[in-house]
């Protein structure tokens, strides 16, 4: 039987188990000022930092460069805290190796084929840097920026207001874009992400979050025993560079069907001709819900060993479940183990890839006068 999450919480304060990193201990109703401290310097002098919250519970590290999520802590059923986020402990590997760990994306989540598409007549061609295709913005993405943070206590809630703004012409996106995104954490220790963003001249925009969950702890192995579920009938199959084929296929009687908890484990190695394309699952689920006005609970995931769970809501119309296929072994997390394939999973809540060369997918084109909004909520149980 689980624990309630306040229960445990308070159980672990009482024992002494909420000492953070903020002087204090978790509280159930409200959280302290973020604490900035110094992450890094870039090679240009740039510096890094490194902004501590905690809420509710959950205890949150984000950079500034890229508004990486650098670490993630809640409780298990037992009140032990373990980071759950995988990442670097030093700067120098985020700018060098990362795959993406904790970041924000943008201008373009996912894929886009041979990066390009066309817009009002006009063709636009993006930076180009998986293969044929443009992945995550580019090259330069809004992972390798150094974003503006500023904190904020608001009632009950603490957080982060990040901003960023992209020049016209920036990795070959048509339009100045000026993005906001707010990093909240609640009186419950949700974590939830706010995007917004405005343009001067027609472009397309689709943002996420690129956290690699392990709900046992960074470095702690495998996530094919963790259960998860996707509120999803249907899934975009890829072709060979993992550009969607603009197909919405059933995942019913697939490796793909997501629909009730299962271990992701346990049909990852089928010989399911979308499976050994991605070496495991690296797609876009088509949420049952579609586009909504408020996020709406999609997915949710658990690790039985540890209790945790995870539970996403959102307002957009897809999700991309990641298994970490690429992961190889050569990275070292802040536990001082390496990532092997499979050792984290993505679960990145967005509109489709390569929605701009796809007339049938949701659009994801902003025009003036127009402001681009999508939230996203994570909620942590044990």
């Amino acid at each position: 039987m689980e624990l309630n999450r306040r229960t445990v919480i308070a159980g672990a304060a009482a024992a002494g188990m909420a000492a953070t990193t903020l002087g204090g201990t978790a509280h159930a109703t409200g959280g302290r000022k973020p604490l900035k401290t110094l992450f890094g310097k870039l090679a240009d002098g740039t510096k890094v930092h490194r902004w501590s919250l905690e809420n509710g519970g959950t205890r949150l590290k984000v950079l500034s460069w890229g508004g990486v999520v650098q670490s993630l802590e809640i409780p298990d059923r037992r009140g032990r805290y373990a980071n759950v986020s995988a990442g670097f402990d030093n700067l120098e590997d985020y700018v060098a190796k990362t795959p993406y760990f904790g970041a924000l994306i943008g201008r373009y989540g996912n894929r886009i084929g041979k990066g390009k598409f066309t817009l009002d007549g006009k063709n636009y061609q993006l930076s180009v840097n998986d293969g044929e295709q443009s992945l995550h913005g580019g090259a330069q993405g809004f992972d390798k920026r150094v974003w503006d943070v500023e904190p904020f206590v608001k009632g009950s809630d603490v957080g982060l207001h990040l901003y960023y703004t992209s020049v016209d012409g920036e990795m070959g996106y048509p339009g100045t874009l000026k993005t906001k995104v707010t990093y909240t954490l609640t009186r419950h220790g949700d974590w939830r992400i706010d995007y917004e963003a405005t343009t001067d001249k027609a472009t397309v925009v689709n943002l996420t979050s690129h956290v690699y969950w392990n709900l046992a702890g960074e470095g702690s192995g495998t996530i094919e025993d963790h259960e998860l579920q996707i509120a999803a009938s249907r899934y975009t199959p890829t072709d060979a560079g993992l550009i969607p084929t603009g197909e919405l296929a059933k995942v019913a009687g697939t490796p793909f069907d997501f629909s009730r908890a299962k271990p992701i484990g346990r049909d990852i190695r089928t010989s399911h001709p979308q499976l050994v394309t991605a070496k495991g699952f690296d797609h876009n689920w088509v949420l049952d819900k579609g586009i909504t006005a408020r996020p709406e609970h999609v997915a949710t995931l658990r690790d039985p060993a540890s209790g945790r769970t995870l539970k996403i809501a959102t307002n957009e119309p897809g999700l991309q479940f990641y298994s970490g296929n690429f992961l190889d072994g050569t990275l070292t997390g802040p536990s001082g183990r390496t990532y092997r394939q499979g050792d984290a999973l993505c679960l990145e809540t967005q509109h489709f890839p390569d929605s701009p060369n796809k007339p049938k997918f949701p659009s994801t084109v902003l025009r003036p006068g127009q402001t681009y909004r999508t939230t996203t909520i994570h909620s942590f149980g044990c």
